[in-house]
C-alpha cells in the first residue's frame, strides 16, 4: 500500500497564513499556436506544501541544502495518531509512545482535515521537541504547514534542527492509519537554499 503525504502544487492550494506572497503563480509562457510548444514557468516559495527545512532556515550559518543526507530522508517512519490533542502536542502527549532512537516520528492531528489554513492550528511544542532530541529521532514530521507557532524564539524549530534532526511539514495524512511504514521523502536538488519542497510517500 502506497500512501502519497505530499500537498498538490497550485495556484489555488493551502499557504501559511494565506499570505498573498507565498501563494503559487504558474504561467504558461509558450504556446503550440505560436511557438509549436507547451511551456509552464511557476514561481513559488520554498517552504510551500509539503517541504522540509534545513538547519540555516531558523540557525545563523547553519547547514543548509547543500549538507542534505538521503539516508536520513528514507527509511523506517512512524506515523502516530494524535487527533486527539488539541491546541498543541507536549512532552505529556508523547511520552508513553514507542519513540525510539533514529526513529523519523510523523505526528498526524486535527490538521489533516483542515479543508483552508487555519491560525490555531496543532503544533509540536517545545517539552515536545526537547523529549524527541533526547531520543534522538532522526526526523518529526507533521501535518501543518509549520510544526510550530506562538513560542517566542521558534524554540521547537531551534531544539529540532540544532540538533540536526529533520522538520517535514506539510503531509497530508486524513487517509494515514497510525503504523510503521517505509518512508521516501525526496528533496528538489536545489543548492544553498534553506528548505525544499518534497514529494514524500509512506509504503506499507
Amino acid at each position: 500500500m502506497i500512501y502519497d503525504i505530499t500537498m498538490t502544487i497550485h495556484p489555488e492550494m493551502m499557504v501559511y497564513k494565506n499570505k498573498e506572497e507565498k501563494k503559487v503563480k504558474i504561467k504558461q509562457v509558450n504556446f503550440f499556436e505560436k511557438e509549436g510548444h507547451y511551456e509552464s514557468e511557476i514561481n513559488f516559495n520554498l517552504h510551500t506544501g509539503t517541504h522540509i527545512d534545513y538547519p540555516l532556515h531558523m540557525i545563523k550559518d547553519g547547514d543548509n541544502s547543500n549538507k542534505e543526507n538521503l539516508n536520513a530522508l528514507i527509511g523506517p517512519a512512524k506515523v502516530f495518531d494524535l487527533v486527539h490533542v488539541n491546541d498543541k502536542i507536549t512532552y505529556e502527549d508523547i511520552k508513553a509512545l514507542n519513540i525510539e532512537k533514529d526513529d523519523f516520528v510523523i505526528f498526524k492531528t486535527k490538521n489533516s482535515f483542515d479543508k483552508e489554513f487555519n491560525i490555531n492550528f496543532i503544533f509540536v511544542e517545545e517539552s515536545a521537541a526537547s523529549y524527541l532530541v533526547k531520543k534522538q529521532v532522526r526526523g518529526v514530521g507533521i501535518d501543518a504547514l509549520g510544526i510550530e507557532r506562538s513560542q517566542v524564539g521558534y524554540p521547537t524549530h531551534q531544539l529540532l534542527l540544532g540538533n540536526n534532526i529533520i522538520i517535514l511539514e506539510g503531509a497530508i495524512l486524513s487517509d494515514v492509519p497510525e503504523d510503521t511504514y517505509t518512508l521516501y521523502c525526496l528533496p528538489l536538488k536545489i543548492k544553498n537554499v534553506e528548505a525544499s519542497p518534497v514529494r514524500a510517500i509512506l509504503i506499507k
